[in-house]
């Protein structure tokens, strides 16, 4: 599922591209803003983003289908 996070007074958005359910993410979401820590988020490689609960602006979640890729049969 791809995340996108915009963080207060930055201008470009981050993306991360994660194996987590859109319910696991919203829930590490809220604790971060709540308890004012970080934001801990394991993209799909394997590498860590962190932001910071209260420099978060919003949240953008994609839908949690794989990316199909190839040709099918039609």
């Amino acid at each position: 599922m791809e995340v996108k996070i915009g963080i207060r007074q930055v201008s470009r958005e981050v993306s991360v591209e994660t194996d987590l359910s859109s319910n696991d993410v919203k829930a590490a979401v809220e604790a971060a803003v709540r308890d004012d820590t970080l934001l801990e988020l394991t993209d799909s490689k394997g590498g860590q983003v962190l932001v910071p609960g209260g420099a978060i602006g919003y949240v953008e979640l994609g839908k949690e289908n794989p990316r199909k890729v190839g040709f099918g049969a039609i």
